[in-house]
């Protein structure tokens, strides 16, 4: 009979009993055998490279004083590969950043100071190129755009003089109006330069400040000064209107009243007539109690009692002469704004 370990290439036969454990003990003393194997290789290899370094340490050993005996080579900063090539210069970081703040100052009126910079350091490379103007020319035949080529991308026409430019070539008087122009607009913006905010300045003195401006057809400067209301005063004798600053009519002489009518009115803040006016003979007389000083309603004879001290109009009551009176609030929006309050409280 031929043992279980010498059979062919078939499907082995499931082992029991004895020859099952025969085999495992086999495979188990295989598996030993190599990582024992291993162990001896690796320590072999290993003792190989120690051997290796202590004799490369012997050697290199003098090493570190060859270097300190070297001098020191100093590391050149790393050149770029484009500042051999013609046409380029070096331009130092710092004016340009100069040259960008005083542009920003011209146009907009801006003081941007050194501190506020970017770093600034080392330099940046520049070239000097010519200003050129990008024209296009398109194909008078299919309306296609010419590329580099002389030749039209889509019919193949060679172009033309009929083939249009754009922009269209200008003729030397349209030069030279160009640059008169040009000229013309670089002098008013340095003769007229915007006006650079003084943060410095003391608010208390802000008064003092005139504010000017050229004018645009060469009169005298603009000056500026703050939005105020128009107000006329027209005569109620003759109809006529009152000249600014004088309180006597100059068609009539009719001193200024409280009849002669305001444009715009303000009845709500003046009730008992305008400041400086005197009484006419429509205007309702107010007179206001002489102990509480509460208003008496407009119109009321004497022996009116006072709503706050019960106190009856006398000939000591004085008469209230024209003057800007705050307006009471309505009671009604006091009550809606109280029950407001009332409704947000928390219960």
């Amino acid at each position: 009979m031929s043992s279980p370990a010498q059979a062919g290439p078939s499907v082995p036969k499931e082992k029991k009993g004895l020859g099952k454990i025969l085999s495992r003990a086999k495979t188990v003393f295989k598996r030993g055998d190599s990582s024992s194997k291993r162990m001896s290789t690796m320590s072999t290899t290993g003792q190989q490279s120690s051997e290796q370094a202590t004799t490369s340490g012997q050697t290199q050993t003098p090493a570190p004083a060859a270097e300190a005996v070297a001098p020191k080579e100093t590391k050149q900063p790393a050149k770029s590969k484009y500042e051999d090539l013609e046409g380029v210069t070096k331009v130092p970081r710092a004016e340009l950043f100069e040259e960008r703040a005083r542009k920003l100052g011209e146009r907009f009126g801006l003081e941007i100071k050194q501190s506020e910079w970017i770093s600034t350091e080392g330099t940046a490379l520049r070239v000097e190129k010519p200003i050129r103007m990008r024209v296009h020319r398109t194909c008078h035949k299919c309306n296609a755009t010419f590329a580099a080529a002389k030749e039209c991308p889509s019919c193949q026409h060679v172009r033309c003089t009929k083939c249009v430019r754009h922009p269209p070539k200008r003729t030397e008087a349209e030069r030279i109006a160009s640059r008169e122009k040009r000229a013309a607009i670089l002098k008013a913006q340095k003769e007229n330069a915007p006006i650079i905010p003084d943060y410095s300045y003391d608010a208390k003195d802000a008064k003092d400040i005139v504010l000017k401006r050229p004018s645009k057809t060469g009169g005298q400067d603009l000056i500026y000064k703050k939005p105020r209301q128009r107000v006329r005063r027209t005569c109620h004798e003759c109809q006529s209107l009152f000249v600014a600053g004088s309180k006597t009519c100059a068609k009539c002489n009719h001193n200024r009243c409280t009849d002669c009518p305001r444009d715009p009115p303000k009845k709500d803040k003046y009730p008992f007539g305008y400041p400086g006016d005197e009484f006419g003979p429509n205007a309702v007389p107010h007179h206001e109690c002489h102990e509480c000083k509460t208003i008496y309603p407009g119109g009321v004879a004497d022996g009116t009692e006072c709503k706050k001290c019960q106190h009856k109009k006398c000939g000591d009551c004085p008469r209230l002469k024209p003057r800007k009176v705050e307006p009471e609030p309505d009671p009604e929006i006091l009550k809606s704004i109280q029950a407001k309050i009332e409704s947000l409280k928390l219960k």
